[in-house]
């Protein structure tokens, strides 16, 4: 397989901008070269290009492109699946002592939003999607910029696109329904993804981590939730403010972010007083 090329290069060379996402749709030179384009990324070289063309068609888009009668919605139902299923299989045989709920854990974090949005990202995927939705390309570029504040697996820190995990389910999806091959997708998927989520880079959620540091030392955890008014999320222990984030898009990030803040300065606190202590 090919991973060598660099999928930023070729769309430049096919003069597609970096972040032109309607405009690329409309440039057929792009969908003539799909094929290449995409055997380029993942190593497969499509027998039916139409699937590959569904794969990159957001329902948004079918209003416009009468000629177009199926979204990627259908083949995104497939990847998902077989997603699953591959994730299941290799973390069943890479940790014969991991507890089942362990890797139920694991497999979640590999094929979540965030993680396949991050994968859509690395290969330009979304440069290839036909669509309307005008606040896609926006929604992209934010992610864009929050994955490089949090470069690895933030487990709810940013806020990823469901549309960019959408096509990398649905190009899975297509790759498996053309080859009419588990091993030829396993082996796709297998790089694709990489680097993969191991027990010992997975993220524990910042407010499980928020809640057990704070039953384990006996504080008192409040939250003041301000994010209807002013999008923020605050969290108080033992009178004291600790934490705070402002995310108006969602408040779940803002609570997540809120709750990571305010984890990592009771952290700071508590091995500040054992050097203390230690000092004593």
């Amino acid at each position: 397989m090919d991973h060598q090329l660099d999928p930023c290069l070729r769309l430049q060379e096919l003069g597609i901008e970096h972040h032109g996402e309607e405009e690329i749709a409309e440039k057929s030179s792009s969908w003539d070269n799909l094929v290449e384009e995409i055997k380029g990324i993942i190593g497969y070289e499509f027998r039916n290009p139409s699937l590959l063309r569904q794969a990159f068609t957001h329902y948004s888009y079918l209003d416009q492109d009468k000629t177009s009668t199926a979204s990627y919605e259908r083949l995104e139902y497939m990847g998902d699946a077989v997603l699953g299923f591959f994730m299941a299989k290799e973390h069943f045989a890479m940790y014969p002592d991991l507890a089942p709920g362990q890797l139920t854990k694991l497999r979640a974090a590999n094929v979540d939003n965030e993680k396949l949005a991050r994968v859509a990202m690395k290969y330009r995927l979304h440069t290839f999607l036909r669509h309307k939705k005008p606040l896609l390309g926006g929604q992209i570029k934010e992610f864009e910029e929050a994955i490089v504040e949090y470069p690895v697996h933030s487990s709810g820190l940013v806020d990823a696109p469901k549309t960019l995990a959408d096509i990398v389910e649905s190009l899975v999806g297509a790759v498996y329904v053309d080859s009419n091959s588990m091993d030829t997708t396993c082996k796709i998927i297998r790089n694709l993804l990489q680097p993969m989520i191991t027990p010992s880079t997975l993220h524990t959620h910042p407010v499980t981590m928020l809640y057990e540091i704070c039953h384990k030392n006996k504080v008192k955890l409040e939250s003041r939730d301000l994010w209807k008014e002013t999008g923020e999320i605050e969290f108080i222990v033992d009178d004291e403010f600790v934490g705070r984030a402002k995310y108006r898009a969602k408040r779940v990030v803002a609570n997540n972010r809120a709750a990571n803040e305010a984890y990592h300065k009771i952290l700071r606190k508590l091995r500040l007083q054992t050097t203390r202590d230690d000092h004593h």
